[in-house]
């Protein structure tokens, strides 16, 4: 099972499998942190990879390219001048990045492992700010080593970052967000899919246009669901039967992969595609199975979709959020 942590392999009596349908964040995750550390024995981690993402090569050269020509800096130290007349634009082009996915940092580090290490603090402003969603972001974004600041680490979605974005800027310096007189956008790292949320809010007319914050959004990812999630979540199902596993929790991160994470489970009606309670009591035999989704989207896409009500719906989309949710169910 490539991309499945460990299975039940390491499975202590009396722990509880909590099958994680995401990838494993890197360099470390705060949900096996949360789960390994925050709560003793009680639980077992298990990532179950649900979305594989291809890199888009055209768009991480342009971006190398960029960082070479100082995009994001304010120009060679050496002779700016001649770099701005070479390239036929002032060298700088951006006033910052926004990352909101552990895809997006992934990508971007391909691009920052091919630059020359020496040269970072010169392509890449002190003061340009470095924008994340949450702590499993900036830690990824962190470890990059670039010389900027990261900021955003306890923002928790994209709404709450927009907001503290605007804030933020207000206290940067204009060499950091204008050049020759022009506000400098945004970039935004994105994969093909996603909310506009966050160039939304920094754009939105309801805003003095001095405090407008001009995006651009560069899809460096495309998404799709593991060929291989179903037949892998379907084997861990039946390790735990086989481990005699009582009680097994599994958390849904995206609307990718209910579907089958469902059919694994032997929940849906074969004739109408629907959810049956019936089906479930049945399939799940003597082992508890409760499912929590990490926010009201993944809720109401299962709802909506399949008729099929989550056990627990988690208020903050953090391992926090996660845990608090299963643990004030398991004690009702």
């Amino acid at each position: 099972m490539d991309g499945v942590t460990d299975g039940l392999a390491n499975l202590k009596i009396g722990q509880k499998p909590v099958y994680l349908l995401k990838t494993k964040s890197s360099p470390s995750d705060s949900y096996e942190e949360y789960f390994e550390n925050d709560n003793g024995l009680q639980y077992k981690p298990i990532f179950v990879p649900v979305l594989e993402h291809q890199f888009r090569d055209d768009a991480l050269r342009n971006l190398k390219r960029s960082a070479e020509r100082f995009a994001f800096a304010g120009g060679s130290p050496e002779n700016p001048a001649k770099l701005r007349k070479a390239t036929n634009n002032p060298a700088k082009r951006f006033g910052g990045i926004i990352f909101t996915s552990q895809r997006a940092v992934d990508a971007f580090a391909t691009v920052v492992m091919k630059l020359d290490p020496s040269k970072l603090d010169t392509m890449f402003d002190k003061d340009m700010p470095l924008y994340v969603v949450g702590p499993a972001t900036a830690r990824g974004v962190k470890s990059l080593g670039l010389p900027c600041p990261v900021v955003g680490e306890e923002s928790g979605n994209g709404e709450a970052l927009a907001k503290l974005i605007l804030e933020h800027r207000k206290t940067v310096s204009a060499e950091v967000t204008h050049l020759d007189g022009r506000t400098l956008p945004l970039l935004f790292l994105v994969g093909e899919q996603r909310r506009d949320i966050i160039p939304k809010t920094l754009q939105s007319d309801d805003l003095p246009e001095t405090e407008r914050a001009p995006v651009m959004e560069v899809v460096v990812y495309e998404t799709g669901e593991m060929a291989t999630f179903e037949e892998d979540f379907t084997n861990l199902l039946h390790e735990a039967k086989t481990a005699q596993v009582t009680e097994q929790w599994i958390v849904v991160f995206s609307p990718q992969g209910c579907e089958a994470m469902l059919s694994a489970l032997g929940w849906l009606d074969e004739r109408s595609g629907k959810y049956n309670a019936g089906r479930r009591e049945v399939m799940s035999g003597p082992i508890k199975t409760r499912v929590a989704t990490i926010g009201p989207t993944t809720k109401e896409f299962l709802e909506q979709s399949f008729g099929f009500e989550p056990d627990v719906c988690a208020e903050k989309p953090s391992p926090e959020g996660v845990g608090e949710a299963v643990m004030a169910f398991e004690k009702a």
